[in-house]
């Protein structure tokens, strides 16, 4: 593990001076980690590729402001992809924020059901639900955010984020149970 993050810490030295072998060495060895995270916030590979490129873009602009004692390079790179795949989801799609509902009954999914289900199943599913949806739902069920914080990012209110989230449940039950029941 130690030669791993020498081995990180040395191609971070080599981006701030510009060494394209660096950051094609950072790209190579972070892509698989960035671009499990874009696939959360995109529709397909080609829409990931796009949000992963845009990342890579950042953080090659901005691997200045890395601060190692403020936590890992994986922590802050998550960080900028997940940023950009909300951009690339605001960018395409609106947010609806004309739903607004206090108190949302939060259907349940049958754990053995998932249980039985592959994980590229369920992402796929989760895939097809409506873009501001989608994203409620990765950012709470996938990145461990709240309400008040999905909101912030989104620039919708609590609400409408618990609203997208009973929806998104809803949706993914409904077709849970569909392929449960052929």
């Amino acid at each position: 593990m130690q030669a791993v993050e020498q081995d990180i810490n040395q191609l971070i030295e080599g981006c701030l001076a510009n060494d394209r072998k660096a950051q094609h060495g950072l790209y190579h060895q972070f892509f698989g980690f960035a671009m499990k995270i874009a696939l959360r916030y995109s529709r397909d590979e080609h829409d990931a590729a796009d949000i992963l490129s845009q990342a890579f873009i950042k953080v090659f602009k901005s691997i200045r402001t890395f601060d190692p004692s403020k936590g890992s390079f994986h922590a802050w790179l998550k960080r900028i992809v997940v940023n950009e795949g909300l951009d690339h989801i605001k960018g395409r799609y609106r947010f609806s924020e004309n739903v607004e509902l206090e108190t949302v009954a939060e259907p349940t999914i049958n754990n053995s059901v998932l249980e039985e289900m592959g994980a590229e199943e369920i992402m796929e599913i989760i895939k097809k639900l409506p873009p501001a949806t989608h994203a409620v739902f990765v950012l709470y069920a996938v990145e461990g955010y709240n309400h008040r914080e999905i909101a912030h990012q989104l620039g919708i209110s609590e609400g409408t984020s618990k609203w997208h989230l009973s929806e998104a449940r809803k949706t993914l039950q409904k077709q849970i149970q569909y392929l449960r029941t052929g």
